[in-house]
């Protein structure tokens, strides 16, 4: 199988901005193993502005662009030498692949981050992509890399997206606020009644929320790809997912 994997600012980071240790080392080890399996695994990986929030011993997370584009230089540096120290203790190559929205409308440079991306994988090597939050306002202030995500799934015919969250899937109500609510198994598709069970909030560091990974499920179930929104606080969900185990909220793509 194909499978892009996308890394939640939350999954990476405690809620300080510093970096979770054991939760990385848990996620590289168990992808590592998948990998060793026989997949294909493509990384969309959050966390650039959050570590670099962190690394610059800021409170909160900044409001002004500028500062947000130095956290996210900061952070990216330290994020990839995080991955390519881990991976290759397991003997896994990491490549860094930077994209904008502006580069999947440019029909060459798609078609050139499509070929890119096949031939890291036919090389054995894991890409890792994030938004090039660095120099690209109007991403930063989408907080899109679940769409990112989804699009990169579809441009690399993948056959499973898996979104990892602070969150176990889509629930009937916010779960943080009624104890009633109940997990969603699985979607066919995607309705208004579905957004609105999404709302609007994301974590403190993060730029995302449910409602970002509802516009993915949208775009990956359209291209005939299903996608699992799981909770990344258990890296082992990876191989239940894999397992076929119900874990989360599956959308089913359209077959």
């Amino acid at each position: 199988m194909r499978i892009v994997v996308k890394l939640g600012t939350s999954t990476l980071t405690h809620e300080s901005g510093r970096i979770n240790i054991r939760r990385i080392e848990a996620l590289c080890k168990i992808l590592s193993d998948i990998k060793n399996a026989g997949h294909e695994l493509v990384l969309v990986s959050s966390g650039a502005i959050g570590l670099g929030v962190g690394k610059l011993n800021l409170k909160e997370k900044p409001e002004d662009m500028p500062t947000k584009q130095a956290a996210a230089a900061i952070g990216q540096c330290e994020l990839m030498y995080l991955y390519d120290k881990k991976f290759l203790e397991y003997n896994h190559i990491v490549a860094q692949i930077l994209l904008t929205g502006a580069d999947f409308e440019n029909e060459t440079s798609s078609s050139n981050i499509k070929n890119t991306i096949n031939r890291l994988l036919e090389l054995n090597v894991m890409p890792v992509i994030n938004e090039n939050d660095s120099i690209v306002t109007d991403e930063i202030s989408v907080g899109d890399n679940d769409t990112l995500a989804a699009i990169v799934a579809k441009q690399a015919d993948a056959d499973l997206l898996i979104v990892l969250s602070d969150i176990d899937g889509l629930y009937t109500a916010n779960p943080r606020e009624d104890p009633d609510a109940d997990i969603i198994d699985v979607v066919f598709s995607i309705t208004p009644e579905i957004y609105e069970l999404a709302g609007t909030k994301g974590t403190k560091l993060g730029t995302g929320g449910m409602v970002t990974k509802i516009k993915a499920a949208e775009i990956a179930m359209e291209a005939g790809i299903d996608m699992i929104i799981a909770n990344g606080k258990h890296p082992e969900n990876l191989y239940r997912i894999l397992d076929g185990e119900k874990v989360g909220t599956k959308f089913r793509g359209k077959k």
